[in-house]
C-alpha cells in the first residue's frame, strides 16, 4: 500500500464509521448509567471541587469558594461545566461524548500525520472508539475527556509542525497545550521538554533550531504566567495550581509516612486532615490563622523533609505508582457505574502485599470484579503489545515518534505515587492505540 503524504488535504468523511460508533458506545453506558443509578452516578466526590468554583465565576466573576480565590483548581473546567449544567448533568455528560467522538478523528489525524498511511489512521481511530478508559470517563463529570481534546489538538499540530514545518501549526499546538493546562496543569511542566525536544530536532535547522521553540513558549507561558500571577497576588501562591502540593502531601508523603509506620494509608492521610478544611484546621490547630499560601508552604516543607528523610521509600512507592497508573485496567469505574459490589480496600492490600497475591485474594473474595479486571487487563496489555510492534515497525520520523514516546512518558512520570490511579493514564491511551494500529499485523506490512 502506498504512503500517502501527510500534508495531503484531510477530509473525515472516511472516519464517519468510527466517529458515529464512538458516539453510540458511549451513549449506551450513559444510558446505562442513568437507568442503574440516575443523574448522581455521573458525579464524582471530585465533581463539585469543580463545579462550585466554575458557577461563581459565571454567575459572579469570581473564582472562589467560600470567599476564597480558588487556587486548587484551575479554571477550565469548572467553566465548561458551569456553562454545560445550566441545563443538568446530562447535558454536560452529552457536551462530553461529543468531545469523545471528536477525539476519535484527532488520534485518526495525528496516527496520519506519524505514518502518512490511511489504513493505520483509520485503525488508530476504531481503536480509540473502543478503548475502555476513554469511554468510561466519557459520561462521567471529571476534566479528563475535555484535557484529552484539547491535549489531542497540541499533538496534532505539532506532529503536522514536525512534518511541514508550517509555523502557525506550532502556534496553534502552543495555545491548545495552554489551554488544555488550564484544564487540568498535568501538563504545567511539558512546554519546556517539548521546547528541548524541539531544538533537538531542528538543530540542522538553523533558521528554525531557535525559531521554533521560541514561538512555541511564547504561545504557551504568558498564559500559564497570567495565572501565576492572578494566584500571588490573590493568595501569595506563587504556583499555577496547588493540586501538586495537595498531592505532594497527602498522598506521597502520606504513603511513604504509612510504609515507614506500617499503617494503612487512609489512617496515615486522617492523621494528616485529609478530607475539608474543617478535618485539616482540626488536625492542625495552628493553622486556623494562617493564609492559603502560609498553609501550602508548611505542607510543602512537611513533605519534602519525609521524603528526603526516606529516599528510598520515597522512590519504590512512586514507582509503584506509575506501574499502577500504567496497568491499573480501571475495573472499578466500570462496577460503580453498574452498581455493582467494588473492594474498597483493594489499593491497600495490593500496596502491602504485592500485586500478584492481592489479585489472588481479591479473585477469591470478588469474583465478578476480578473478572472485569482480568478482560479489561488483557484489552490493555494486547495494545501495548501491538503499540511496542508499531514503533519497532519504524515507519515514521524519529521525530514524531520520539513526539508520542516523550510526551507519554511525561504524563506517566508526573503521575507516580499513591495517587497513581487508572484515571490518571487516559491522556497516554492515543498514543497508545495510534502506536497499536501501526503494529497491527496488517499493518506492520503495509509501506
Amino acid at each position: 500500500m502506498k504512503a500517502e503524504a501527510p500534508h495531503r488535504p484531510w477530509s473525515p468523511r472516511p472516519w464517519a464509521a468510527p466517529i458515529a460508533a464512538a458516539a453510540a458506545v458511549r451513549l449506551a453506558l450513559l444510558v446505562f448509567a442513568l437507568a442503574r443509578g440516575g443523574s448522581a452516578a455521573l458525579s464524582r466526590p471530585d465533581t463539585h471541587s469543580y463545579l462550585d468554583p466554575g458557577r461563581n465565576l459565571l454567575l459572579h466573576g469570581a473564582f472562589a469558594v467560600n470567599g476564597l480565590p480558588q487556587i486548587l483548581r484551575t479554571p477550565g473546567y469548572p467553566l465548561f461545566l458551569a456553562l454545560a449544567t445550566l441545563v443538568g448533568p446530562i447535558a454536560a455528560s452529552l457536551a462530553q461524548i461529543l468531545l469523545s467522538a471528536l477525539s476519535v478523528l484527532l488520534v485518526g489525524r495525528l496516527a496520519f500525520r506519524v505514518f502518512a498511511n490511511r489504513r493505520v489512521a483509520r485503525a488508530a481511530a476504531w481503536i480509540f472508539a473502543f478503548e475502555p478508559l476513554s469511554v468510561l470517563y466519557s459520561i462521567l463529570l471529571l476534566p479528563e475527556t475535555l484535557f484529552l481534546f484539547l491535549f489531542l489538538v497540541s499533538l496534532d499540530r505539532l506532529a503536522a509542525f514536525l512534518r511541514t514545518q508550517n509555523l502557525r501549526a506550532l502556534a496553534f499546538a502552543g495555545v491548545s497545550l495552554a489551554a488544555a493546562t488550564f484544564v487540568r496543569p498535568l501538563t504545567c511542566y511539558l512546554p519546556l521538554a517539548l521546547a528541548v525536544g524541539l531544538f533537538v530536532s531542528l538543530i540542522r535547522i538553523p533558521t528554525l533550531r531557535w525559531n521554533a521553540p521560541a514561538i512555541f513558549l511564547l504561545c504557551v507561558l504568558p498564559f500559564l504566567a497570567a495565572w501565576q500571577l492572578r494566584n500571588w497576588v490573590q493568595t501569595g501562591f506563587a504556583g499555577f495550581s496547588a493540586i501538586p502540593t495537595h498531592n505532594l502531601y497527602f498522598f506521597t508523603a502520606a504513603d511513604v509516612a504509612a510504609r515507614i509506620q506500617r499503617q494503612p494509608l487512609a489512617e496515615v492521610q486522617n492523621q494528616l486532615g485529609y478530607g475539608t478544611d474543617q478535618q485539616f484546621r482540626e488536625r492542625h490547630p495552628e493553622a486556623t490563622a494562617w493564609s492559603q499560601s502560609q498553609r501550602l508552604n508548611s505542607m510543602r516543607a512537611e513533605s519534602l523533609r519525609i521524603l528526603r528523610a526516606h529516599p528510598g521509600t520515597f522512590l519504590r512507592a512512586y514507582a509503584a505508582g506509575i506501574l499502577r497508573t500504567a496497568f491499573n485496567p480501571g475495573a472499578a469505574i466500570l462496577l460503580d457505574l453498574a452498581n455493582m459490589p467494588i473492594e474498597d480496600d483493594a489499593f491497600a492490600r495490593e500496596r502491602d502485599q504485592g500485586p500478584l497475591p492481592a489479585a489472588l485474594a481479591l479473585a477469591g473474595r470478588q469474583p465478578l470484579q476480578a473478572a472485569v479486571a482480568v478482560t479489561l487487563a488483557i484489552v490493555l496489555m494486547a495494545l501495548y503489545i501491538f503499540a511496542a510492534c508499531g514503533v519497532l515497525r519504524g515507519a515514521a520520523p524519529r521525530s514524531c515518534l520520539c513526539l508520542l514516546l516523550g510526551a507519554s512518558l511525561y504524563l506517566l512520570a508526573v503521575s507516580g505515587g499513591a495517587a497513581g490511579i487508572a484515571r490518571l493514564r487516559l491522556p497516554i491511551m492515543p498514543a497508545v492505540c495510534v502506536l497499536a494500529a501501526a503494529g497491527l499485523p496488517r499493518n506492520r506490512s503495509a509501506p
